[in-house]
């Protein structure tokens, strides 16, 4: 599968999609079964789809969570090395009133089935600081 700015651009779509739907079933049809997922580019991977099922549903409040979401993609480059990859801008702003909101990149790496196999978040939320001890 060839990915370029569209089918990056539906893929996040599908995302969204599986975070607003019950139960992770939808979650094979974005992720590879041996994903790697990372929240931060620090933190530790979740590995693996069954993994990345049991973490989902942590994460999230509830399917039904009160949250509005913007996408920018950024770019695509379907010659990287390590495979295709997508880079996005994403806003999400949770609840209503909002009582949380980040600004995060995305880098997401496809296989040959236009499934990611590397998820890798860059979250920043209001009141972060931007340098260490600051």
């Amino acid at each position: 599968m060839i990915v370029d700015r569209n089918t990056f651009g539906y893929w996040i779509e599908g995302y969204e999609r599986a975070w607003r739907t019950a139960g992770t079933a939808s979650l094979a049809r974005l992720f590879a079964s041996d994903v790697v997922y990372l929240h931060s580019p620090y933190a530790d991977p979740v590995v693996g789809l069954d993994a990345l099922a049991q973490d989902w549903e942590a994460e999230r409040d509830s399917h039904d969570e009160v949250f509005t979401m913007t996408t920018q993609v950024v770019a695509v480059d379907a010659t990287a090395t390590d495979g295709p990859t997508g880079v996005a801008r994403v806003f999400v702003r949770y609840g209503d009133p909002v009582r949380q909101e980040y600004q995060d990149l995305w880098v997401v790496v496809f296989d040959s089935d236009g499934q990611a196999r590397r998820f890798e978040e860059w979250p920043f939320w209001p009141g972060q600081t931007w340098a260490v001890g600051r």
